[in-house]
């Protein structure tokens, strides 16, 4: 099963109220969708990557012409509408789709992300973060799901079987995940300070 991995990075950022366009963000020295590819790059699972910019990050897009990746610019119009443009243009089939602010995602992450997706058996799968989670990190909480007797946070990770983009709403797979690395999503500077901080920890506990 071949997987093109969508990093989303067209987004305007206005949460952030900063001059930078978002994904060009540093945590620790490296802009966050530099750290995004390094993950994309270590997945053994992603054949290939394409990354989404708008009229909102032309200083993204240039960034990226330096990494072997396909450059595609999107209307901008928001996360759903952006992917939906990009699986139709491309007609892609297995599509993992990521947010450009996960700093802290890693390739074996993904990897397992991908596994869990083939083994489920449903077009679509999200990836979610107990809110307990976010919260203990001090992190902010925009959407949250109710299942179950579970509260989930949509990570910004998502795989979808592209042949039925235009099927409307899919069955999908929940698939939690309860780690810090998939649980860090930049939209304020708090946020940033924290991927900061966790970021450094993980750097001094693999010294």
């Amino acid at each position: 099963m071949g997987v093109t991995a969508l990093v989303m990075a067209g987004g305007k950022g206005t949460r952030l109220a900063l001059s930078e366009e978002k994904p060009l963000l540093k945590v620790c020295g490296k802009p966050m969708i530099e750290l995004v590819l390094g993950a994309l790059k270590d997945a053994g699972k992603i054949n290939e990557i394409v990354v989404t910019v708008s009229q909102y990050t032309p200083k993204t897009a240039k960034f990226i012409e330096r990494f072997p990746v396909q450059i595609l610019k999107t209307h901008g119009k928001g996360y759903v509408s952006d992917v939906r443009y990009a699986v139709r243009k491309l007609n892609l089939d297995t599509v993992l789709t990521i947010s450009a602010d996960l700093p802290l995602i890693t390739g074996d992450i993904i990897n397992r992300v991908i596994e869990r997706f083939t083994q489920c058996g449903k077009p679509a799968l999200t990836v979610a973060i107990p809110i307990e989670t976010k919260e203990r990190l001090g992190l902010g909480v925009e959407y949250v799901h109710e299942m179950g007797d579970k509260r989930l946070v949509p990570a910004g990770i998502n795989v979808i079987d592209g042949r039925r983009i235009d099927e409307g709403e899919l069955d999908e797979e929940i698939y939690a995940i309860d780690e810090g690395e998939v649980a860090v999503n930049v939209n304020t500077c708090h946020d940033l300070e924290i991927a900061e901080h966790l970021f450094t920890r993980d750097l001094q506990r693999k010294c």
